[in-house]
């Protein structure tokens, strides 16, 4: 007997309609990423509302239809991969509101809730995925415009995409979990084929376990890298600024949470603004004030997290 659809609050996550202050503000604080955050806008600007890059061309490049037909028929999915903790799910979550501000739309983004996945016995996932398609291609029917601008757009996130779409290579890979990949690319064609203004983001720690067939679709595979000094000391700059580090104990900072004591790998997007400058607040809150020496102990004591390593 087959079971019934999941319904959508089941499937995802609380929705979030973009433009929205708390996101634009969590986006700004994805520092050290500028250029992939404005790259990631720009190709999700085109494929949620390609009339955008239409009226751009005609401006620009009035002979130029080939070039645009390349431009406006890539399938409707980017995949953003890389280590743990290097913000590609915060900037996957936060994105959307760039792209809402960047176009003047609306945008809504329905999560795909990772408890529903976690439920799903053998022979349920393609139905799930299935499912989350269905919801995504009938919302963005609604906000399509025969011609002109879109009245809005939608975007599907899929966070640790590799559970669900994992390479049918495997020769362990049962053929329920095939039959859901498979669902998984029939719905990003479905997007895409109706030139819907959606698009799927995929997040995944594991970018060599996708399937070939779906990395093939991607208009877009973003990797994320751990930060380098450069990149730890524009996290770090203006927090502990703020709490009267001198741009030498800045500096000081800076290089422990880099690659140290042997080790090629050093401190996490996340591993910084999530565990090394709270646990300078917390050290010192609620008697005293931050201090630079004693900042420089803490960080010695704070491990960075581990790369993640495929099997």
């Amino acid at each position: 007997m087959e079971s019934a659809k999941p319904s959508f609050s089941e499937l995802f996550e609380h929705t979030i309609t973009f433009p929205d202050p708390d996101m634009q503000e969590r986006f700004a604080l994805l520092v050290g990423l500028d250029d992939t955050k404005e790259n990631l806008k720009k190709i999700l600007g085109l494929l949620i509302n390609p009339e955008g890059v239409v009226q751009w061309a005609k401006k620009h490049h009035p002979e130029a239809r080939q070039v645009l037909s390349y431009v406006t028929k890539r399938p409707p999915l980017i995949v953003l991969a890389g280590d743990v903790g290097s913000g590609k799910s915060e900037l996957a979550y936060t994105i959307g509101d760039a792209v809402a501000r960047q176009e003047g739309l609306e945008v809504e983004l329905f999560p795909l809730s990772l408890a529903t996945r976690g439920q799903g016995m053998v022979g349920q996932m393609t139905q799930l995925i299935s499912a989350a398609f269905e919801y995504t291609l009938d919302r963005a029917k609604k906000l399509k415009n025969v011609s002109g601008k879109s009245k809005g757009a939608v975007i599907l996130l899929v966070d640790e995409a590799d559970a669900l779409a994992q390479s049918r290579e495997s020769n362990q890979m049962h053929h329920e979990d095939k039959a859901g990949v498979n669902a998984f690319i029939r719905g990003i064609d479905s997007l895409g084929n109706g030139k819907f203004p959606a698009a799927v983001i995929m997040c995944t720690n594991r970018p060599n376990a996708l399937d070939p067939a779906i990395k093939r679709r991607a208009a877009e595979i973003a990797y994320f890298k751990r930060p380098t000094d450069e990149g730890r000391h524009l996290v770090l700059d203006v927090p502990l600024k703020e709490l009267g580090f001198t741009s030498h104990n800045i500096s000081e900072i800076v290089k422990l949470t880099g690659p140290q004591n042997g080790q090629n790998y050093g401190f996490t997007f996340s591993d910084l603004v999530q565990r090394l400058i709270p646990a300078l607040v917390l050290d010192a809150y609620p008697d005293r004030s931050v201090d630079p020496k004693r900042a420089i102990t803490i960080t010695k004591s704070v491990l960075p997290t581990s790369p993640f390593k495929e099997n």
